[in-house]
């Protein structure tokens, strides 16, 4: 995040290059129009959390530093990536093959693995 730009600012700033207006945005995630503008105006500090994540989710934007995210990978997908990584990456070598040995093995069990869609569908 630029040192000089309030989380605000780079809340405005991506949804103004994303979206036609404030407006536009604030009426796409059903927030009061008036309740978003005050908060880019004044600090997102005293918005609802949850409000807070549901911007970042459409904007694509980290929620804890407001970067960008990958593209193609929403907020929850990512977080739970990086949950993953940060625990696999305490375990020693021996724990490390043994995850992945269980990863491949339920890779393998229809149960518990991603069905792709059909072409038809």
């Amino acid at each position: 995040m630029d040192n000089n730009k309030t989380k605000a600012d780079i809340l405005k700033g991506e949804i103004l290059s994303q979206y036609k207006s404030v407006r536009q945005f604030a009426t796409k995630l059903g927030i009061p129009y008036s309740t978003l503008v005050t908060a880019l105006d004044r600090g997102i500090e005293g918005m609802a959390y949850e409000t807070v994540i549901r911007i970042c989710e459409e904007l694509s934007l980290n929620p804890v530093d407001f970067s960008r995210l990958e593209d193609g990978n929403d907020l929850s997908q990512q977080l739970a990536t990086k949950r993953v990584m940060t625990a696999y990456n305490k375990l020693n070598k021996a724990g490390k093959k043994k995850i992945m040995d269980f990863m491949e093995d339920y890779g393998r069990i229809d149960l518990y693995t991603i069905r792709e869609e059909s072409a038809e569908n």
